[in-house]
């Protein structure tokens, strides 16, 4: 029998994401699958039922019977406990499972007998590359970020010069450059910003001049040795941490935009930002917080809300940015999950190979157990 693979719509508050589009049903029917969608599944994205079916899939209204029959089920988020509860034992869950702090879909999912796998550890590594969801998603959370800026500061982005005078351009400053603040960078330059950037990864100092920006950090040994063979950030020493408060707060003051997106995979995000820096700034300056989600870089920031302080900044906490620009966010979301879902499909058959480096990275739960090291511990 040919593979059953099933999309429900997204449950989670804010989700406006899909994890197939009509475009990855027909890459799946051509690995010998069927596919199964749940009716308004697409609708964040602007993607109509119709279009699924004309691309070869199914579309149901019982989210049960989606799921009951499913041998692989997408989504963007975890399942809900309804969702986990009516699949089938033994069915593939793949999803970004934000497994580090959803320990509860975690346990659900391993009760339930599934083999689930979080997109979200994907090893870095070169044949992993177009399955990536961390990254595709986080380069659009850049773009984004700086659209959010642009719309709540008070003034134009690049230098204007007029009859009746000239327009400073705006100065931002990005602190963290990942692949979200390298997309932010980039971005804000486009619209004609004046940029800087930090970030504790002393490889980053070259990407960041490369694309036009001039780099800020303490540049001693520690400062050399600030990444791991992954490619993520180490956490810092102490003293490290103040003497690049001392050097970026006098930055900060100056500045009009700061976008902050620091994040450390398994813990809470880190303070760039104190509170004490916030009322330096300028009113009308805005900070947008990319890692709120995971507790903020940004003291003050409340998650899913635009805090205005005392002296008129705005700090920006808005959750899922890739879901406000949902089409372009789902459209590479499910190619991630075309290519991950091609290791585990062989000669038409579900074939899951537990070994295999990437499958086996990505695994939170298999056999009715949390196999996942950093989240069972």
């Amino acid at each position: 029998m040919a593979v059953a693979i099933a999309v429900t719509r997204e449950r989670r508050d804010g989700e406006t994401r899909c994890a197939v589009t009509p475009e990855t049903v027909k890459k799946f029917l051509a690995m010998g699958a069927t596919v199964t969608v749940e009716a308004g599944t697409g609708a964040g994205s602007s993607i109509p039922d119709d279009d699924y079916v004309a691309a070869g899939a199914t579309v149901a209204r019982d989210t049960k019977a989606v799921l009951s029959g499913a041998d692989i089920v997408l989504k963007v988020r975890g399942p809900t406990a309804q969702e986990t509860s009516a699949l089938k034992p033994g069915a593939v869950v793949v999803a970004l499972l934000d497994a580090y702090r959803d320990k509860e879909t975690v346990t659900a999912l391993a009760g339930a007998n599934a083999t689930a796998f979080a997109m979200e550890f994907v090893p870095r590594i070169s044949r992993a590359q177009v399955m990536d969801a961390l990254s595709s998603q986080a380069n659009l959370a850049g773009y984004r970020a700086v659209i959010e800026a642009a719309w709540a500061y008070g003034k134009g982005f690049p230098m204007m010069m007029t009859a009746a005078g000239t327009v400073a351009p705006a100065k931002v400053f990005v602190m963290g450059v990942g692949v979200a603040g390298l997309q932010a960078i980039a971005t804000a330059r486009r619209l004609g910003a004046v940029v800087t950037a930090t970030d504790v990864r002393p490889a980053t100092k070259e990407q960041v001049e490369s694309l036009g920006a001039k780099f800020l950090a303490v540049e001693d040994e520690e400062f050399k040795n600030a990444q791991t063979a992954g490619g993520y950030a180490k956490p810092m020493s102490p003293e490290y941490q103040a003497k690049q408060a001392e050097l970026t707060g006098e930055h900060i003051k100056k500045q009009d935009i700061v976008i902050t997106t620091a994040l450390i995979p398994g813990r809470a995000a880190p303070v760039l930002v104190s509170a004490a820096q916030v009322a330096t700034m300028k009113p009308g300056s805005v900070l947008i917080d990319l890692a709120v989600e995971a507790g903020g870089n940004v003291e003050g920031a409340k998650a899913g809300e635009v805090v205005t302080t005392a002296n008129g900044v705005q700090i920006v906490g808005h959750t899922n940015l890739p879901g406000r620009i949902a089409a372009d966010a789902s459209a590479l979301y499910a190619k991630n999950l075309v290519a991950f879902v091609g290791l585990m499909i062989k000669d038409g058959a579900l074939a899951l190979d537990m070994e295999d480096e990437i499958l086996k990275a990505s695994a939170v739960t298999h056999g009715g157990v949390v196999v996942h090291e950093g989240v069972r511990g």
